[in-house]
Order: C-alpha cells, then sequence, then structure tokens
C-alpha cells in the first residue's frame, strides 16, 4: 500500500513522528492509500525552510515569479488525466466532474495570479503644492493555507497560487480526507523549478497539523476554508497574535425561483446548483423558495427528474451524482433527513443509501433528497447539510421570501430566477450574500470578489482582493 509523505523544503520527506493515518476510497469504503499525520514538529521543518526559502522567492521579480508559476499550472494540465483520477478516486466525485471542473480550474488559477501579479499596481495620492503619498505592497513573509475535502486541488491552488505570486513562502494543509492530489502537486512544483521551501505540503489531521500551522508564530496570514466552528477557532487563536485572516466558511444557500422566470433554464440548472457533487459544495442551493404559482408545476417536475438522477461509481459515465466522501459525512447527512422528518417534512423522494454491486458495495451514496412541509426556521432550513439534500417551500411575496431567505445565520451566496429586471436587482441588495446570481448559478471570473457575510466568513478571495491579502501595504511621502 502507498504511504504519501510531506513535501517540505523541495523534498518528500515522512512525517517526524511516523505516524500515519488511512486514506479511504468513497467508492468502494476501502483503503487505499496512507498519509501522514505530522504534528507541530513537521510545522517546525517547514518554517525552518520556508525562512531559507524566502529571501530568494521574495527577491525575484514579478516577471520571473509569474513565469515559474505558468510552468506550474502547465505541469497540472500535462498530467490532467492523472489529476482528474486521482481527485475522483480521493473524493468519490464523477470523473466527469473533475474533469470538467476540478483540474481545469485548479490550471486556471494559478495562471491566473501568475497573470496577475504582474498587472498588479500600488496607488498614488498627490497632495497639491505639498508632495506624494505612494503605496508599496510587499509580501507578509510566511502563510499559511489550509483548504477542505469538498473540491480539493480546486480550492487548494485558490489560496496557494496568489500567496505564491506575491511573494510569500507558503505551508499548506489539505484536508486529510483528500490528499492525494495536493502530494501530486509537490511533484508538479518541484518540476516547474519552484526554489526549495517555496511551496511545503503538510498532510494530516486539523487538530494537530492545522492547529499547529495557526498557532506558529512565524507564519504572519492564515487562509482557511471549512466549516463555521472550526473557522471561529482559528479566529479565536490567530486573532490574538495579530495574523490576518481569510475564511471562507459554511453556507445555507437560498434559490429563490420567481413564477416570471424562464422555467426550462431554471428547472436545468436548478438540479446542478441543488446536488453538484453530491451537494458538497459550499454555494449549493440547499433551501428552494418557489413562488406559489409555479410551486405544484415545479414540484412535479422537479421530483420526476432528481427522481431519474444516476448515482453511481465515478467511472460510469452516465454517473451524475458519486460517493458522498465519508462514512462520517454520510451517515451526518442521513441523520439530518431522519431530523427533517422529526419536524414535520416529508421526503419528497431520495433520502436513502445506494446500493451497488461489489466492488462498490461498500462505498458511500446517497440518493439525492428533497423535501417538503417544513418551517424556514426550523432546524434542517437553518443548519448547514451539506449533501445531497434540499427543501422545497411556497412563497407569496418579495418580503416574505426575503424574510425567509435572511433568516440563517449564514450568508455566502443566493440565487435568484426572475424576468423582472428591477425585482432582480431590489433582491440582489436586499439579500444577506456576499455572491448572487440572477438567473445563473456558479458563474465565477476570478478577477471579482468571493467571500460571504455573517457566519459564512471574513475577507474576500479572488482577483486583487486576494493579491492585497497577501501583501502588507505602506505608505511613502515624498515631499515636494
Amino acid at each position: 500500500m502507498e504511504s504519501l509523505k510531506n513535501f517540505v523544503g523541495g523534498e518528500f520527506i515522512a512525517p517526524v513522528n511516523g505516524n500515519y493515518i488511512d486514506n479511504y476510497e468513497p467508492a468502494t469504503g476501502k483503503v487505499y492509500c496512507q498519509i501522514p499525520n505530522s504534528d507541530a514538529a513537521d510545522v517546525e521543518l517547514a518554517v525552518k525552510a520556508a525562512e531559507q526559502a524566502y529571501p530568494i522567492w521574495s527577491g525575484m521579480s514579478n516577471e520571473e515569479r509569474s513565469k515559474i508559476l505558468v510552468r506550474l499550472s502547465e505541469g497540472i494540465e500535462a498530467r490532467m488525466d492523472e489529476f482528474v483520477k486521482a481527485e475522483s478516486r480521493d473524493n468519490g466525485k464523477p470523473l466527469s466532474l473533475a474533469a470538467h471542473v476540478d483540474i481545469p480550474r485548479a490550471v486556471s488559477n494559478f495562471h491566473f495570479f501568475a497573470t496577475a501579479i504582474i498587472h498588479f499596481a500600488s496607488e498614488a495620492h498627490p497632495m497639491t503644492g505639498v508632495g506624494v503619498n505612494y503605496t508599496l505592497r510587499k509580501p507578509l513573509g510566511i502563510v499559511g493555507c489550509i483548504s477542505p475535502w469538498n473540491l480539493p486541488l480546486y480550492l487548494f491552488s485558490w489560496k496557494i497560487a496568489p500567496a505564491l505570486a506575491a511573494g510569500n513562502c507558503v505551508i499548506a494543509k489539505p484536508s486529510e480526507v483528500t490528499p492525494y492530489t495536493a502530494f501530486l502537486l509537490g511533484e508538479v512544483a518541484r518540476d516547474a523549478g519552484m526554489p526549495a521551501g517555496v511551496l511545503n505540503i503538510l498532510h494530516g489531521e486539523g487538530g494537530a497539523a492545522g492547529d499547529a500551522i495557526v498557532k506558529h508564530p512565524k507564519i504572519k496570514a492564515i487562509s482557511f476554508t471549512g466549516g463555521t466552528k472550526t473557522g471561529e477557532y482559528i479566529a479565536r487563536t490567530a486573532a490574538p497574535m495579530f495574523k490576518k485572516l481569510s475564511l471562507e466558511l459554511g453556507g445555507k444557500n437560498p434559490n429563490i425561483i420567481f413564477d416570471d422566470c424562464d422555467f426550462k433554464e431554471m428547472m436545468s440548472t436548478t438540479l446542478r446548483s441543488s446536488f453538484a457533487n453530491q451537494g458538497q459544495i459550499c454555494l449549493c442551493g440547499s433551501r428552494i423558495f418557489v413562488q406559489k404559482g409555479i410551486y405544484e408545476k415545479f414540484k412535479e417536475e422537479f421530483v420526476r427528474k432528481v427522481d431519474a438522477t444516476v448515482v453511481s461509481n465515478p467511472e460510469d459515465p452516465n454517473a451524475k451524482l458519486g460517493a458522498m466522501v465519508s462514512k462520517p459525512h454520510l451517515e451526518k447527512v442521513l441523520s439530518y433527513v431522519e431530523l427533517a422528518k422529526e419536524e414535520g417534512g416529508t421526503v419528497l423522494t431520495g433520502g436513502t443509501r445506494v446500493e451497488l454491486p461489489a466492488p462498490y458495495d461498500g462505498g458511500y451514496y446517497l440518493r439525492p433528497t428533497v423535501i417538503e412541509g417544513l418551517s424556514f426556521d426550523c432546524r434542517t432550513n437553518q443548519e448547514e447539510i451539506f449533501g445531497p439534500v434540499v427543501t422545497i417551500t411556497p412563497f407569496e411575496t418579495e418580503e416574505e421570501v426575503l424574510m425567509m431567505a435572511n433568516s440563517t445565520q449564514y450568508g455566502l451566496s443566493a440565487t435568484i430566477w426572475t424576468s423582472d429586471l428591477q425585482r432582480a436587482h431590489r433582491m440582489a441588495e436586499k439579500i444577506d450574500a456576499g455572491i448572487v446570481w440572477i438567473n445563473a448559478w456558479l458563474v465565477r471570473d476570478l478577477r471579482t470578489p468571493f467571500g460571504g457575510v455573517k457566519s459564512s466568513g471574513v475577507g474576500r478571495e479572488g482577483g486583487w482582493e486576494a493579491l492585497r491579502f497577501f501583501t502588507e501595504p505602506k505608505n511613502v511621502f515624498v515631499k515636494y
């Protein structure tokens, strides 16, 4: 059985403590490799490697760093099939999803920030007759990037790429549930000519390796994507150390459908926005609000299409949904289906495990689930489930649906379906969300700010926002 290694100082090394943890294949439920269970000792090695590399990396011109990052993006692209298979096997998602979304987006992330840094400009503020202020932006030094399991390389690269482009050295920890493409990324970085110690990749559990990254005094910033409770802990721990924080946390996103929408397009997109990646995307619309004029029509067609959705092993070309990421997560999602029943909800379709023939008979498969009849403020409609489970709720007026949509602690994204342009703008302004899609879902321009409000996070990623986060501004005044 293969044992992965940490990537520290340009080399693949075993964890200091010699401990490993099992990595399960969601499609089969079986262990297929082992990963280091790193701790503070490994973080210390990575910090020392980063300290040695920082003068070299930060001393390079933007153009020199850009060339290396472009080569890195090309290195992933050259090994596309290998990365796609690894991501699908590690996460349980269909091969088609990894091939069309996850890995191409990781390539785009590195290429985007490789070129963006060349065009990243500072500001100047002339004072008439007095002098001029100008802003310098310098890298922070050593930064920590901690990413989740749902879009492993996609979100790993989303953090690492701008940090590296800005001139920082990075200590990165992928989720211990989906480590494999991060391991492969170390190989690509080395082959691209990245100096040793610039990018260090540590595997292990959040309570040990992740905690040590957050607490290390020489790590100046933490970029984290994951659960809200973990984000709260990171904020409590890192804030007194005056670290910069970017926290992209949970979501309970509303999908608001007015009766004047383009019904066909809405239905096609709503199937995706509800269940893409087994509903394991923080941007999925898990609360569907439908205006009463089309509620029954929507329910009938939506349930019929969901019921016909193919759940199968990731290599099945017909699979629309694959396996859930882990057995504990599958059990958590199933517990919410039972909770919904206790709260008075009716399961219209799904909510049960899918049994596949060997070798997939031990895999973590779940039928996509649609529930109606719940109050907007029940636990099922307030707490993040993060699986292929949606609720549908009728509404009459804008005011009513805004109240229900804004009732949760979260505020990451929202989707609005309407042909009324004025209504679209009114709703977009009033809804509590960092991202609003009108008549669309998951359309992403890498230049735009990404993040949420309320318990969905602090700060913004993407475009200039990410490069500003990973740099420190310094004002310089020159007298005329």
